[in-house]
């Protein structure tokens, strides 16, 4: 009696013991795919205080123009203006380490600008002040970073940056018919970037805002500096920075 309830009990299990079976032999290797290695490069990166690298750039550059109240009464044109003009800057990386978060970057750099601005005049013509010149760029900057993630980080950045014109485009008469603006600039910066890792370097495409503190229009009595009373420069900057 005991070994046929036995053996009906083993009969009326059998199929769904099978049936767990199964399902446990294929759910390990789904497991098991689920889990995959990657690579850390530059694991002791940050072990290091300071680091070197360089940078292109790609700045979109113009003059926020300021009026004078001579604008409206004595000025033959009825606006000025400054498009965004593209231009291109290479420089020099030393990024020194201050503590798990925080990095202090300098970054000297060259670059080759171009703006201007646009006079409209009455009846549809336009003149056009072109400002082409090399400049020498010292940003010293405050780098903030996120947690590394495996190859990967973000990271904010802000500080400032001191521009010298080093060789500008000039005229024996400017003077006389030509706008005329400073050779110093002080400008305030802030931006974000990521950071990527890779087997020997460490690539970090960024974008940074540039806003200029000082007033590069030189006062004249010429018809292009009638209307001016203020110009600073602002930027919008495409950096690729490898380390």
């Amino acid at each position: 009696m005991d070994t046929a309830y036995l053996r009906r009990c083993l009969n009326l299990y059998r199929s769904q013991i099978l049936i767990l079976l199964l399902a446990g032999l294929t759910t390990v290797p789904a497991r098991a795919q689920g889990y995959k290695y990657i690579r850390k490069h530059l694991e002791r990166y940050d072990d290091k205080t300071v680091h070197y690298g360089f940078f292109f750039a790609a700045p979109v550059s113009r003059f926020s123009v300021g009026y004078s109240p001579a604008f409206l009464t004595a000025d033959s044109s009825y606006r000025i203006y400054s498009p965004n003009r593209p231009n291109f800057r290479v420089g020099f990386i030393m990024n020194t380490f201050l503590q798990d978060h925080f990095d202090l970057r300098i970054a000297p750099s060259v670059s080759l600008m171009n703006r201007e601005v646009v006079y409209d005049y009455p009846g549809g013509t336009s003149k056009t002040e072109t400002r082409e010149s090399t400049w020498l760029d010292i940003p010293v900057l405050l780098k903030y970073k996120s947690e590394r993630r495996n190859n990967s980080r973000m990271y904010l950045l802000a500080g400032g940056a001191f521009s010298i014109e080093t060789n500008v485009r000039r005229r024996e008469n400017q003077g006389l018919n030509r706008l005329s603006t400073g050779t110093m600039d002080l400008a305030v910066e802030y931006g974000i970037g990521f950071e990527q890792f890779f087997e020997y370097f460490k690539f970090a495409p960024e974008l940074r805002f540039s806003h200029g503190l000082i007033n590069l229009y030189n006062p004249g009595t010429n018809a292009t500096s009638i209307g001016i009373r203020r110009l600073t420069t602002h930027s919008v900057t495409l950096y690729l920075n490898f380390e």
